[in-house]
């Protein structure tokens, strides 16, 4: 199974991360398919570009049993990895929207506030996840969601590690429109569109 999906639906490409079985977590295949997935979207026939997640998840970030047993440093694996996925969406001369269709978390929550746009499904959820596995947030972690939110804001929610609601996420600004989830690919669409 292709740990990543794109289809075009006219100018739009849309990016699925599927790896539904473990919430689309992050491991090397993900990332290099991330990372061809994003060379198609430079194509210039493509307009814009939704980023989504297969099954129930968004992307619970990075699968930590691949962590446990890679043998080069957590530096090394984010300049080789997270880093070009993460400069390759902000090069994008096009929108990026975010598809959060359910829980976004660590380094899912960096890609997702990578993305120009982040639309949610009333079933997602959204939290930083760094703090509860003692590490500092990655992947430009840190400097999306303090320019999304405001210092105060950032600095409190990565600390707490608090569990926002699509709703909760919306007030403060993180996601720009809240969708039913029955509605929810049909919407993304239309607002990609």
């Amino acid at each position: 199974m292709p740990e990543v999906l794109t289809e075009r639906d006219g100018a739009v490409l849309t990016i699925t991360l599927n790896r539904p079985e473990v919430f689309n977590a992050f491991n090397a295949p993900l990332h290099a398919a991330l990372r061809a997935a994003l060379e198609e979207a430079a194509d210039p026939a493509v307009r814009a570009v939704v980023v989504t997640g297969a099954g129930r998840g968004f992307c619970a970030g990075q699968d930590l049993k691949e962590f446990q047993e890679m043998p080069e440093s957590i530096r090394e694996r984010l300049e080789q990895t997270y880093h070009p996925n993460i400069r390759a969406i902000r090069g994008l001369e096009k929108p990026v929207i975010a598809a959060v269709n359910g829980p976004c978390a660590g380094a899912g929550l960096s890609l997702a506030c990578a993305c120009d746009l982040r639309i949610a499904s009333d079933a997602a959820t959204f939290v930083p996840g760094f703090i509860g596995i003692g590490l500092i947030p990655d992947s430009g972690g840190s400097w999306f969601v303090h320019r999304l939110l405001g210092f105060a804001r950032a600095f409190e929610w990565m600390t707490s590690n608090r569990r926002l609601t699509a709703a909760e996420a919306h007030a403060w600004g993180l996601v720009s429109e809240v969708v039913e989830a029955d509605a929810f690919a049909a919407g993304v669409v239309e607002y990609a569109a």
